[in-house]
């Protein structure tokens, strides 16, 4: 883990550039935990295979929303972070 920068560097860097820099390590762990969530969704999917019972149906619809939406979060997050692309 990367540690605070040495007093000395913190006054040749401004403050919101630092927490410009804190800001962006955030989304992208944010982003690393939702590219996880497809990732799982998509193994969900693939182990449901064909649905045989009105269960594995219910849940395949499930997980592929979910899938749909954490798909459309990551764009979405992507498109206010320019420098993410």
């Amino acid at each position: 883990m990367p540690k605070d920068p040495d007093p000395a560097e913190r006054l040749l860097t401004p403050d919101f550039a630092l927490d410009h820099q804190r800001r962006l390590r955030e989304v992208r762990i944010h982003l690393a935990k939702l590219e996880a969530d497809i990732a799982y969704f998509e193994a969900r999917l693939e182990l449901i295979g064909e649905p045989s019972s009105s269960n594995s149906v219910a849940q395949r619809k499930l997980f592929t929303l979910l899938q749909k939406a954490t798909a459309k979060q990551i764009l979405d997050t992507r498109s206010h972070h320019s420098e993410l692309r």
